[in-house]
């Protein structure tokens, strides 16, 4: 393919895209496959001769697209939301087109510079304190990271490897193996799975603290576990506290556990994956209260910020945390600017930065383009007036859900996350979802609270509107009455 057919083969699958995202609210939002279904479809081997692009387009429509849970549909309300916006789309094409794999300055100087500035605008919309941010001659910054799973591990690493080398430093006798053995992190027991894996990767234990009654963990638990393990001669050293869980969309208490991990040395990791894009509005931004406690903050524009996967926002208050675990620099990635060039000057002072050190991976895409593309062309307001038009859809569920003396509310919807269920047993429950992803007009997830199977209803897709969280409520009240008739009979 030349540039020519490029331009001519470019344009037809922007229609197509165009065409995708205009038409999706008439395709099935879930499959109609069984596992297995494609390689069947398509040949065991590669050709060796090209295919026709028209052939690989109408294949996309034969193989594909009856394959795909389509995410955008605005009748597809599970989990949380995936951003899409198409800006970031433009974007996304120009990074494929540069190309460039920016793990230090000199691999992209752009890639690397225009990263800072995002990432403080980003911090600036979120008010974070100015110790998270690049701009001052401060030991703080950001980073783009892949995801929340990433941000978490990073952090655990890095955690990690400061508290190994502070109790190296006061007892030189003391081995790693010796230190690892003991050491312990903690996370509410409505924490991400994530949280957990980063735990099993990193070769620490991790502790689960019961959360209290709102699903939030609160001081007096954290404490009480800490207390207990140091007794056991274990040795706290990392938490990880959620702002906005996966199950309910509930808060851990920063402001009370912030000052207790700071008391105790551990690292505190706020993971913010889905709420925090809520916190660029004025009205939300309480719930971010007691940041200042954190060593770490990361959420995810690519959920509720209309920037494409993948784009995790992360902030750390010591960047050296990050580089003292993470930095190697072998002769064949260095460069003449080597000195100079991290030291990157500001209008406000100099920072050292090269970003193959703040991640797992040495490569990096040009993810911050899509963050300048979706920025400049909605702007704040923009970004604020969509964050604040999927909250309202949310409510509207949830008013219409307790309109019905069937169902119940099971946690107070806060932002764009009902939890919800049929009054009675969990079988009813298990049987109304799968009833609702059986017939495939709209599609939920479940979660457990305590001891209860709930039903997610989650404000997920950029053109949702009221006419479609009303038909979804139409069609979830039929196949209740359905299978509360099934009960009876």
């Amino acid at each position: 393919m030349n540039a020519s057919e490029f331009r001519r083969r470019g344009k037809e699958m922007v229609d197509y895209v165009a065409n995708y995202m205009e038409g999706i609210e008439g395709r099935q939002v879930y499959p109609d496959v069984e596992p297995g279904y494609l390689r069947p479809l398509i040949p065991a081997a590669a050709p060796q001769e090209p295919d026709t692009f028209e052939d690989i387009i109408n294949d996309v429509e034969k193989i594909i697209m009856p394959g795909v849970t389509h995410w955008h549909s605005p009748y597809f309300f599970a989990y949380f939301p995936t951003a899409s916006s198409y800006p970031a789309m433009l974007a996304d094409m120009l990074c494929g087109a540069i190309g460039c794999i920016g793990f230090s300055w000199a691999a992209s100087p752009a890639c690397t510079e225009l990263e800072t500035v995002m990432m403080d605008w980003l911090g600036k919309m979120l008010e974070l304190p100015k110790a998270f941010l690049n701009e001052k001659a401060g030991e703080g910054g950001g980073v783009i990271q892949g995801s929340a799973s990433e941000a978490t591990l990073v952090a655990l690493l890095a955690a990690r490897t400061k508290v190994i080398h502070r109790l190296q430093a006061a007892s030189p006798e003391l081995t790693q193996a010796a230190i690892m053995e003991k050491l312990v992190a903690y996370s509410s027991d409505q924490a991400h799975s994530s949280v957990e894996r980063a735990g099993l990767i990193g070769g620490v234990k991790l502790k689960a603290i019961p959360s209290d009654g709102n699903f939030a963990m609160r001081a007096s638990a954290l404490q009480e576990a800490l207390e207990r393990d140091k007794a056991a001669g274990l040795i706290p050293f990392f938490m990880v506290a959620t702002l906005g869980t996966t199950t309910c969309c509930s808060f851990d208490n920063l402001l009370e556990v912030g000052p207790i991990c700071n008391k105790e040395d551990m690292w505190l990791h706020v993971d913010a994956a889905y709420a925090g894009s809520a916190f660029i509005c004025p009205e939300f931004r309480h719930l971010l209260n007691g940041v200042e406690f954190a060593d770490s903050f990361n959420f995810n524009p690519h959920k509720w910020l209309l920037v494409n996967f993948d784009c995790s926002a992360m902030w750390v208050k010591k960047r050296t945390d990050l580089t003292g675990a993470f930095r190697l620099d072998p002769t064949y990635l260095k460069h003449s600017h080597q000195d100079s060039a991290f030291n990157i000057f500001l209008t406000d002072g100099l920072f050292h930065v090269s970003f193959q050190h703040w991640q797992i991976p040495l490569g990096r895409r040009f993810r911050s383009l899509k963050m300048w593309f979706v920025f400049r062309m909605y702007g704040v307001k923009g970004l604020q007036a969509y964050i604040r038009k999927h909250v309202l859809l949310s409510h509207e569920f949830e008013s219409l859900v307790r309109q019905d003396p069937r169902f119940e509310i099971c946690v107070e919807v806060i932002l764009g996350l009902v939890c919800f269920r049929l009054k009675g047993s969990n079988k009813v429950n298990e049987a109304l979802l799968q009833r609702i992803n059986s017939a495939k007009k709209i599609h939920l997830v479940p979660c457990h609270l305590r001891d209860k199977f709930v039903l997610r209803f989650a404000i997920c897709s950029r053109t949702v509107e009221s006419a479609h969280v009303q038909r979804a409520w139409e069609h979830i009240k039929e196949l209740a009455a359905d299978v509360l008739r099934a009960e009876r009979e």
